[in-house]
């Protein structure tokens, strides 16, 4: 499970993108940073060739099993961020491999995307040349996904159909997991109703009826942490929160939402591969700031948060991890 976002543009203009990784710890995570020209190739079966690319941007971001280019979420020097989602249920189906020189594991589309593409459009024609496959990067099976894809001006989700692969642009930035795209956009008509607002007294036969404090506008707001329930809380929170004024307010807003989204471990459990029980939990948080060039982010046990300044990364050097903190605590504060 993962929820992505598109904050309130703020006053001054700026966009910020937040991002939350929900899923059982475990899979080998690291700071990725791609050099703007990668050159990169897809995943193939032994003895076969995936697509090749040279980028024109560099990347930073998060990667999987210590492969730099397998990117779950990362931003890009021309101020793009793509994130993949999981997607089960039957809401995605890869295409077979071929070996025409299109071919694309499930994890190399975003170092593809991020690296040679400087806005949507460019991403729908780069998607509309690109076959995508499943590959299984050590899971022992090929992960199921969406991707979502954020410019200053436009968001899209990137589905993988069965009939092939649908662009399809999102008016509400906000993504979470199955169903696709078009379900949870019409789901959004049930809770029209939500308001920031305490409704007024309401008279019932000779009683006056009034709210008991505040908050009662969100009655019925879901509180759980389903891909629909997510999505319309995502949604409530972009929509009613307040406009930020700067970059910083905006990625604070981010933080807040994700805050409101953040799974404490315990509460949802799954069968373990190898028998018992795992927890779901938000490994990490990310906040993309796609007009200050800031990557930030955060782990299930250390609250502190990070920030990359992309305008200080040499993205001369070639593709390289780093490892990220796993291990915090809260700031110690001398009272005098």
């Amino acid at each position: 499970m993962c929820t992505n976002f598109k904050v309130k543009p703020a006053q001054d203009g700026s966009i910020v993108v937040g991002r939350s990784m929900e899923f059982p710890v475990g899979i080998p995570t690291a700071l990725a940073v791609l050099p703007h020209d990668y050159a990169g190739t897809g995943a193939a079966p032994q003895g076969k060739s995936g697509k090749s690319w040279t980028a024109s941007y560099g990347i930073v971001g998060m990667s999987a099993f210590g492969n730099p280019q397998w990117l779950s979420d990362g931003m890009s020097t021309a101020g793009l961020s793509a994130h993949f989602l999981y997607m089960p249920g039957g809401y995605c189906t890869y295409a077979d491999f071929v070996g025409d020189g299109k071919d694309l594991g499930e994890l190399d589309v975003i170092a593809f995307l991020l690296g040679t593409c400087s806005s949507l459009a460019d991403v729908k024609n780069a998607m509309a040349d690109v076959r995508v496959w499943g590959d299984d990067p050590g899971m022992g099976f090929a992960p199921p996904c969406h991707i979502l894809v954020h410019d200053k001006a436009g968001s899209v989700a990137i589905e993988f159909h069965a009939d092939g692969i649908h662009v399809v642009d999102n008016p509400t930035s906000v993504g979470t997991n199955a169903p696709y795209l078009d379900w949870h956009l019409i789901n959004l008509s049930n809770y029209v109703g939500l308001s920031a607002e305490v409704p007024g007294p309401v008279k019932v036969g000779q009683m006056t009826v009034t709210a008991l404090g505040q908050g009662q506008g969100l009655m019925g707001l879901p509180g759980d942490y389903t891909p629909p329930g997510r999505f319309v809380r995502a949604a409530t929170q972009i929509t009613l929160s307040d406009q930020p004024k700067d970059s910083h307010d905006a990625e604070i807003t981010a933080l807040h939402i994700l805050n409101t989204l953040d799974i404490t471990p315990g509460i949802i459990r799954e069968p373990a591969p190898k028998g018992g029980f795992s927890d779901e939990v938000t490994v990490w948080d990310s906040i993309a700031n796609l007009t200050g060039l800031r990557y930030s982010y955060r782990t299930v046990t250390d609250p502190t948060v990070y920030s990359v300044d992309l305008s200080k990364v040499d993205f001369t050097k070639a593709a390289r991890v780093q490892d990220i903190s796993w291990q915090g605590s809260f700031v110690d504060v001398t009272v005098e």
